[in-house]
Formats: C-alpha cells, structure tokens, sequence
C-alpha cells in the first residue's frame, strides 16, 4: 500500500514533541482522569502504542433509509450498516509523524460483526485553534473534522464535531450540517470496573440518529519498535487541508 502526501511536505517542530491532547487541552490535561491522562497523553517520540479490547454493548443505526449512504461508508472504513449488542471491539492508537511532519494520532475502531467492520480517523494538532483538534476521516482522508475536546467535572473526556470540509479538494470547502452532522463522545474511565467506558452518537438535524455506540475496553500500552507502527493503521491518502 502507497501513502500519497498531498501537498508540499513541512518539517517537524524543534520543540519537544508533545501530546496532540495536552497540546489541545493545556491546563486542563491535568485535569483528566489519571488513566486518561496515561491514554492520551503520549507522542510519536514515546514509542509507544495504546491498544484497546473489549465490547460495544449496543451498537445502532438510525432509519432505514440511512443504510444505502452507510453501506457506501464501509468502502472507505468510516461508517456501516450493522447493529449489535456485545460486539467485540478493538481501538488502536498510535502516535507518529505523517508524511507533512505532523504529530498524528490513530484511531482504528474495529467492531467484530459477522463480517469486521472499521471505522477508521487519524487525528493531528490544530494550529491556531485552542481545544481542537483536526479529525481526518477514513482510509483516504476525504473530510477532515474539526473536533472541540474538553473534561468533565469527573475527569472524563468530552468530544464534539464541528465543521466538517472536503479535504480532497482545493480550498477545503465546508458542507452543511444537514449533509453530514454532528458526532458526541463521552470517554471516562469507571474506577470500580477497572476500565475505560464509551459513548458515541452521530446525528443530522434532518433525519436525528446516524450511527451510535456504547460499551467499555481494557487498554494495553506495548512498545513500537524500530519497523515502527503497522502499515494497515495508517492511511493510503494524507492531505494538508482542513
């Protein structure tokens, strides 16, 4: 598989490489649940990967009408069809730097259906906008989202979307909310249970639920070595707009 940079490439910061979380957060990382801190706290210069394992209790989807437009998202690892409940689930983030020197993070979700489905993202710092950071969506980064991160009163981790822009074409146009939507997650680690808990829900002004997801994982943080992280979590495609 070839990964194809779109754009003159652009050098890594001299800085000390950081989290592109607590670049996002400042102060507020701290505010964190220790265990989240630990989760999102590490940088493609730490060589270290954090893999989630565990159940989706409930997965669904909204009308049927949606599912045309959800199978078409199977092809390019961003949304698909399915419900469930207790679906086994993975999560894989690793921190490297794309093809531009951008710190960037994996988000590889797979959910094991009949037939495994992946909901793919890699996410980079956004210059110039504190408490966001740029989400670019599935295998060829097509749309990149602008995500606002912030930590509830417990320590957990709050994700809200915003404008969602054609990164394939020139000048990275906008779409309207009511072509693509809104998505919400909540992450928070449960104390008693010893492991992290999920909430996800997508939704449109026109038609309300997209797709949505609960349930929990157990994180497991091993050592990236020197081949560095797996081809297959990273994209065919990066682009430098968004």
């Amino acid at each position: 598989m070839t990964i194809t940079a779109v754009a003159p490439s652009v050098s890594p910061s001299a800085a000390r490489t950081r989290s592109i979380f607590r670049a996002a957060l400042g102060k507020d990382f701290d505010r964190l649940h220790p265990e989240l801190q630990r989760r999102f706290g590490f940088s493609s210069a730490d060589g270290i990967a954090c893999i989630g394992t565990g159940r989706m209790e409930r997965i669904e989807r909204g009308s049927r009408w949606l599912v045309p437009f959800l199978w078409a998202g199977t092809r390019r690892n961003i949304l698909f069809p399915e419900q469930g409940r207790e679906v086994p689930f993975t999560i894989a983030n690793y921190a490297y730097r794309d093809g531009f020197g951008r710190e960037t993070v994996t988000f590889v979700r797979t959910f094991q259906f009949t037939r495994p489905r992946r909901f793919d993202a890699t996410m980079v710092a956004a210059p110039g906008r504190p408490g966001t950071v740029l989400d670019y969506l599935g295998t060829h980064q097509h749309l990149a989202v602008g995500l606002r991160l912030g930590v509830t009163p417990r320590g957990g981790l709050v994700i809200s979307s915003a404008a969602h822009r054609v990164a394939s074409l020139v000048g990275a146009p906008a779409l309207p909310e009511w072509v693509t939507g809104r998505a919400d997650l909540h992450e928070w680690f449960d104390e008693e249970a010893g492991r992290f808990r999920i909430r996800v829900r997508v939704t449109n002004p026109v038609v309300g639920l997209v797709l949505g997801y609960q349930g929990w994982f157990t994180a497991e943080y091993p050592r990236v070595g020197a081949e560095g992280i797996p081809r297959h979590v990273r994209p065919v495609r990066e682009y430098l707009r968004g």
